[in-house]
């Protein structure tokens, strides 16, 4: 079948250097090519005179460049399962996993994203360093000590890299890393529109960086502040460059609609459709306060049926705990709006097991969906509920989740309750969930852990036979409640505001 991809960069392919590397993506090239952050890592090195950079995913049949001509491999690390995928794609190169079994015949390898920049301790066995924070600019940077000094040894050259700040070393043992936050000065866009992408053809640019909201769960609040806003006059350039391509555009941003201007910029988009161009348009996620017509206007405009909204809890008191001031009359006032503008559906997002969270809370949600559903008749709305797991770098980092089978109860209890009233629901898995909150408060004795999670198929039995082989106590990472003078395995990060800061946060919102 025959593929159309769109370069909106010069790539040169055949450049007069030997510096060869991969940018690889833990996942099938259709995903990464629908992955903003880990394009245009790939194009800004690609832009570079000095690097042959060849980007490889789970299906690549075939890499341009053997292991053997590699200098440096640099993975991308989303979410907290990728090691399985990690691993897999370095054995499938017969490469060692651990670090320390990689000679100077073998390249460098590093790992970056959200993941390992709010706590690479779990994963320091298998990488010789880790891009905290934003790692736009420190990339080239990386891959310029590495070109300069290719015939050094390893440690020669990791510490040379030790000089840079926001590199995470574990063989040199540092006391302090920097996260690294780019101001942002340009629109990050979609470099390569693919029609074999998830999102086929289209052209994702990113509106705002980082959430002002803060709610005490939300590793991505915390972790890119602070709240960044792009120009509107960029905004509005490059939705015209990629309108020159294709017609479908993505706005991406946690908190999109606390953008200044950001009325306005729907209103720019609205002007082409009314002048004939058939846009569509969707956007990554909207605060339900923050909803106006000049917006819903817009979605409905350019094709969308239905939005996702993140409500959290339930209840009021739920909702101030977790610090999203949100007040049901608002909520009922963005599903008014919606009818109003023609749109279809909401669906809700929603958490189980927060912190202080009582049967109470559950039954508000229940009620709140009952009177949407009384009110608006023949307004789809749909839930989708994941459990609580803490995230390091946040107030609620010192907070266990809720026993497993208890979750369940509580997912069933929804479901049955959501089912009576005609109202579509999904919960997310508590027991693959509680998983994700060892490996998310997990430490640096976790190596040989992962490696028998790994060996073993990397399905839920082979985490507890692997737990309970290496005497991983799972349920102290998952359940406990720490103590705030506890030092946590990532606390050798230099992140803002800082865990004094989280600690009183946490103390404000639970008591």
């Amino acid at each position: 079948m025959k593929t159309h991809d769109i370069y909106l960069y010069k790539s040169d392919r055949h450049k007069d250097t030997d510096f060869n590397m991969w940018l690889a993506f833990p996942g099938p090239e259709s995903f990464a090519l629908s992955s903003l952050g880990f394009l245009w890592m790939f194009k800004n090195i690609d832009e570079a005179d000095n690097v042959n950079v060849e980007y490889v995913c789970t299906d690549t049949p075939m890499p341009q460049y053997r292991v053997d001509d590699l200098s440096l491999i640099g993975f991308s690390f989303t979410f907290d399962t990728d090691f399985l995928t990690i691993f897999s794609m370095l054995e499938k190169n017969n490469i060692p996993l651990r670090a320390s079994e990689r000679g100077d015949d073998f390249p460098l390898i590093f790992a970056g994203g959200p993941v390992v920049s709010a706590n690479p301790a779990p994963y320091s066995d298998f990488f010789d360093f880790f891009v905290i924070g934003d790692g736009e600019d420190i990339n080239l940077q990386v891959v310029n000590i590495c070109k300069a000094n290719k015939d050094k040894s390893k440690t020669e050259v990791l510490t040379m890299l030790d000089k840079l700040e926001g590199l995470y070393i574990p063989s040199l043992n540092q006391k302090k890393v920097k996260k690294l936050t780019k101001k942002l000065e340009e629109c990050i866009y979609t470099p390569i529109i693919s029609d074999r992408a998830f999102f086929k053809n289209t052209f994702i640019l990113e509106v705002a960086r980082g959430c002002a909201n803060r709610c005490g769960f939300c590793l991505a609040s915390y972790l890119n502040l602070p709240l960044r806003f792009m120009h509107y006059e960029d905004v509005i350039k490059t939705i015209e460059l990629g309108l020159e391509h294709t017609d479908k555009i993505a706005l991406l941003g946690a908190q999109l609609s606390a953008h200044p201007q950001f009325n306005k910029i729907c209103e720019h988009i609205y002007e082409k459709v009314k002048e004939g161009r058939n846009i569509e348009m969707s956007v990554s996620s909207l605060r339900v306060d923050a909803i106006t017509p000049e917006i819903l206007k817009t979605l409905v405009a350019t094709g969308q049926k239905n939005i996702t909204l993140a409500i959290e809890a339930g209840s009021e008191r739920l909702r101030k705990v977790i610090n999203k001031h949100l007040e049901e009359h608002q909520i009922m006032r963005a599903v008014e709006i919606a009818v109003n503008a023609g749109l279809k559906g909401f669906k809700f997002y929603g958490m189980i097991g927060l912190p202080t969270e009582t049967q109470e809370d559950i039954d508000e949600m229940i009620a709140l969906a009952k009177r949407i559903k009384e009110k608006y008749k023949g307004f789809n709305i749909s839930f989708g509920f994941s459990t609580f797991v803490p995230k390091p770098n946040t107030p609620f980092q010192w907070y266990g989740r809720e026993g497993t089978a208890s979750l369940e109860q509580k997912a069933a209890y929804l479901k049955k309750e959501m089912h009576k009233l005609g109202i579509d629901i999904s919960v997310s898995s508590a027991k693959w969930d509680y998983w994700q909150a060892v490996l998310s408060r997990g430490d640096n004795t976790f190596g040989d852990f992962l490696i028998e999670v790994y060996r073993n198929g990397g399905k839920l039995g082979a985490f507890k036979s692997a737990a309970k082989k290496y005497n991983i106590n799972a349920d102290y990472y998952a359940l406990e409640n720490y103590p705030y003078n506890k030092e946590l395995p990532w606390d050798f990060i230099d992140i803002r505001p800082g865990k004094e800061f989280l600690i009183e946060e946490s103390k404000r919102l639970v008591g």
